[in-house]
């Protein structure tokens, strides 16, 4: 009778609530469940602080791995080259830096990046030249992939730095320019989109002549990109020729950069820029010109000058920075 009664019990211990769906559960079972949920969160708790340890750890890693990166733009070192004359590539394998030599010291445009800076000094070494010899630092636009590597060239050379009046402010304060949107700002101010400041020793202005020596650059600003953006034009001798050189600035619209009398200012340097005779076009990054494909051709050709000769090149430039102004295209 008794076995029978403790049947009973343990049957309606385990009837189905009808009311719920849901099984009873026994004295018994409970407490065998009881260790097991106790080890669920003890679990969690371990798993969530293994993870914060490896973060902690990675996590620094991971943001000297970007900086790193960031510091040169994801740029590669670059094969140093000698276009014609005087004139030769030193720069990355996007973002470009020219050296212009003479017997008085050289003249060196743009810095790149600042993690760019020990690849231009070393293509210059590639080179047979001494970064100490170079006096005069140019640039073509304050911004971080053009202007960041100028103060640690600065530094190894002793070189002076031209600006234009509207680039020296933002390249002396690493790349303030106050005609960029407030979010832009805020990066720059935090150090994440900034560069070390650069020592201005000189200012010019539109029409200015840079000499060093033999050598002397005009310097055409052609503002749209930014208020100060600069082109340059200069002579190199080839043989028995002279060669119009042109390094041209930027004319495309940056998202994020505006300021009054912007679309004006375009259509000016579109105008200047037609106006400069041009046998050799570079610019400020090397796809535009296609620095790569006239450095191969250079290699096999009769004479490698010819194969940086492009006048037709330069005018299919500015005709294409042209229509997309037209059109609206911000980059």
């Amino acid at each position: 009778m008794k076995d029978a009664c403790q049947g009973r019990r343990h049957v309606v211990a385990r009837m189905i609530d009808y009311g719920s769906g849901k099984m009873s559960e026994t004295p018994e079972r409970q407490h065998a469940e009881q260790p097991r949920r106790r080890r669920g969160p003890r679990i969690a708790i371990v798993a969530l602080l293994l993870a914060v340890g490896l973060a902690a750890i990675a996590v620094p890693i991971l943001f000297r791995l970007w900086k790193d990166n960031a510091g040169r733009g994801g740029q590669q070192p670059a094969e140093p080259f000698h276009i014609t004359g005087n004139l030769y590539y030193v720069g990355a394998n996007d973002v470009t830096s020219f050296l212009i030599t003479g017997p008085d010291g050289h003249v060196l445009l743009d810095g790149g990046y600042p993690g760019t800076a020990p690849m231009i000094i070393a293509s210059i070494a590639k080179l047979g030249f001494d970064i100490k010899d170079v006096k005069v630092l140019l640039n073509s636009a304050p911004h971080g992939d053009h202007a960041g590597g100028l103060a640690a060239l600065q530094r190894a050379s002793g070189a002076e730095v031209w600006a234009s009046d509207a680039s020296a402010g933002a390249l002396a304060s690493g790349g303030d320019d106050p005609d960029a949107m407030l979010p832009l700002r805020a990066l720059i101010w935090t150090g994440i989109l900034s560069y070390p400041p650069v020592r201005v020793d000189h200012r010019f202005k539109d029409g200015d002549v840079i000499r060093r020596g033999p050598i002397a650059l005009t310097a055409h600003v052609t503002p749209g990109f930014t208020r100060g953006c600069t082109s340059w034009s200069f002579q190199v001798h080839d043989r028995d020729r002279v060669l119009n050189v042109v390094s041209a600035c930027s004319l495309t619209v940056v998202m994020g950069l505006r300021y009054p009398g912007q679309g004006a200012d375009i259509e000016r340097s579109i105008r200047v820029l037609r106006s400069l005779p041009a046998d050799i076009w570079v610019t400020s990054r090397g796809r535009p010109w296609g620095r790569y494909r006239k450095f191969v051709a250079s290699q096999t050709a009769a004479h490698p000058a010819d194969a940086f000769v492009d006048p037709a090149g330069y005018r299919k430039f500015i005709d294409d920075a042209e229509a997309d102004y037209r059109q609206g295209v911000t980059h």
